[in-house]
């Protein structure tokens, strides 16, 4: 997998204010310049393929601040295309289970469900509707791969704490391809079951670029949740992107399409551990699976991509502290996240100063060595000294209710124009495929 460069400059603030105003008068369109750039913008034919990509906690803020953070344009930003609202069935703010069953099923229902509806009937999702008509499936994230987000789109239970209920539905609705982690989810009798039926199994990312010829794929590359972006250096664990290629590799094997859904699961970690800097790294790994995404799609020809965030996590904000400037560059210079580097303090936390500086090149005040060796949490003061050297507020440590953006690409993207409801898309979804789908039947 080679890495796609994209080669606009960053552009002033002021541009970049009135290009945001100017998408979102008039239904939240694309900005001209770049739906010219987007010839599938205006294809207005069927999609054979769908690959819905969430990237999960990200909202504008992130958008904007991970626009600094890489110092140009972003694949995103030419794919803006609207907006959708966040809240689930009996609240404002909405968690991942609720979220991920609105933009699965087209039914709103209450925090922690699982395309389950309020009252306990179980929702039809958007992949099983494009198994029904006979296309292959595809989950991948970062997460467990039995986590809120990609369980919505193959099982159905009460709660999202019920991961060992989830592992054999995702193999009993038939997904072809599952990579992710959650090694502890799927026991040894579930994966030779799996074994027998097709699938092939890797554990590593070695295995995972050796596979050849499978069409059918579990991988399973942690016990629990996949590693950081920032902490993956020792771990033999593919990349979003590598994942997402390897899909793709597999899926597109099928004469009659695929659905596919790729999350960036740890954006969402990083915003509740208030990490600026772990949402900046794996943004950008999410960046580099939507850039595999789009370049399949443009070679293809019958590829919707479709991109939306499932709600904000964290508040984060462009600025903040009362100070009237953003300094993402010294974001650019951490290399581990808040969590690895509380791991590696010392019993009494002297050796503060050193590790900070280690991993982020940043010479620790007095005052900032004194609040992280005094800290109920040490990671997160780590993570607020280093958001406030970057100028990167948040609000929050839990999700917030905020609008979120959506970006397409492909044929059928006209059809995301605007602001929606997130149970809006597997609606749309189905419509650019030409398939029928129902909301709660």
């Amino acid at each position: 997998m080679k890495k796609k460069s994209i080669k606009k400059k960053l552009i002033p603030f002021a541009v970049v204010s009135s290009l945001a105003l100017g998408a979102l008068v008039g239904s939240f369109s694309v900005p001209t310049a770049d739906a010219k750039s987007n010839n599938q913008n205006s294809n207005n034919g069927k999609a054979k393929n769908v690959i819905f990509m969430v990237p999960d906690g990200y909202s504008a803020s992130y958008a904007t601040n991970y626009r600094w953070y890489k110092g140009e344009e972003t694949v995103l930003d030419s794919m803006l295309v609207g907006m959708h609202r966040t809240y689930s069935a009996n609240t404002e703010i909405t968690d991942s289970a609720a979220a991920g069953t609105a933009m699965a099923t087209g039914v709103k229902t209450n925090n922690g469900m699982i395309s389950t509806s309020p009252d306990g009937k179980e929702l039809k999702t958007i992949l099983e509707a494009a198994e029904e008509n006979g296309k292959s499936s595809g989950l991948v994230a970062t997460s467990t791969i039995t986590h809120a987000t990609p369980a919505v789109f193959a099982s159905h239970v009460a709660s999202r704490s019920n991961e060992a209920d989830i592992a054999p539905q995702l193999l009993e609705n038939g997904v072809d391809v599952l990579l992710g982690g959650g090694k502890q989810y799927f026991p040894e009798s579930l994966l030779n079951e799996a074994s027998e039926n097709g699938y092939q199994y890797v554990t590593n990312q070695e295995e995972l670029k050796n596979v050849k010829k499978a069409d059918k794929l579990i991988g399973l590359f942690a016990e629990d949740g996949m590693a950081p972006e920032l902490d993956r250096d020792e771990t033999n664990q593919p990349s979003l992107a590598e994942m997402t290629e390897s899909a793709l590799d597999i899926l597109k094997k099928d004469k009659d399409g695929f659905f596919l859904m790729v999350e960036g699961s740890q954006i969402d970690w990083a915003g509740h551990d208030n990490d600026a800097a772990w949402a900046m790294k794996d943004s950008e790994a999410f960046e580099l699976a939507v850039e595999e995404a789009v370049e399949f799609a443009k070679k293809d020809g019958n590829t919707l991509v479709v991109v939306a965030g499932d709600h904000d996590t964290g508040g984060m904000s462009v600025g903040g502290y009362g100070k009237g400037d953003a300094n993402l560059e010294v974001l650019r210079n951490v290399s581990a996240t808040g969590d690895f580097m509380e791991s590696k303090l010392n019993a009494d936390r002297s050796n503060v100063k050193e590790i900070v500086k280690q991993y982020t090149n940043l010479d620790l005040t007095d005052a900032e060595a004194e609040r992280i060796k005094t800290a109920k949490t040490p990671s997160m003061a780590i993570n607020q000294v280093v958001s406030e050297r970057a100028i990167v507020g948040w609000t929050s440590t839990g999700h917030t209710g905020t609008d979120v953006p959506l970006y397409a690409f492909g044929p059928g993207s006209h059809l995301f124009n605007g602001l929606h409801e997130n149970t809006d898309l597997p609606v749309l979804m189905a419509e650019a495929m030409k398939i029928k789908f129902n909301p709660g039947k």
